[in-house]
């Protein structure tokens, strides 16, 4: 996997606002918020996309959705939130690295778009 901007955040050679980091996850204020609250939580480890995830990676999978969960009650989003996943061009990933956006603060519509 090349070098993203989502690795130069884990190797701090870009600041960002960080709300949550541990070994394995970073969570931060996304740049381009679409919601009152838009984090992303990544992996550290680089990770393309859904496609390129392997069964070894079941526990950080799980991780990430409880570092979710986590960062949603600190921010306090208790009147409900939504977790987006972009899969692919199709999808709309732009950054080739697996990556979650916790979008909250407002009511959520559907379809979404």
């Amino acid at each position: 996997m090349s070098q993203t901007i989502f690795s130069k955040i884990i190797n701090k050679e870009i600041p960002v606002d960080i709300i949550y980091e541990d070994d394995l996850v970073l969570a931060f204020q996304d740049i381009a918020p679409q919601a009152p609250i838009h984090i992303l939580v990544i992996p550290k480890k680089p990770i393309t996309n859904l496609y390129s995830v392997k069964t070894e990676d079941q526990a950080l999978l799980g991780h990430l959705l409880l570092t979710v969960k986590m960062v949603a009650e600190k921010v306090g989003l208790t009147n409900g939130y939504r977790v987006v996943i972009n899969n692919g061009s199709d999808g709309g990933q732009t950054v080739e690295h697996l990556h979650l956006h916790i979008l909250g603060g407002r009511s959520m519509q559907w379809p979404p778009g």
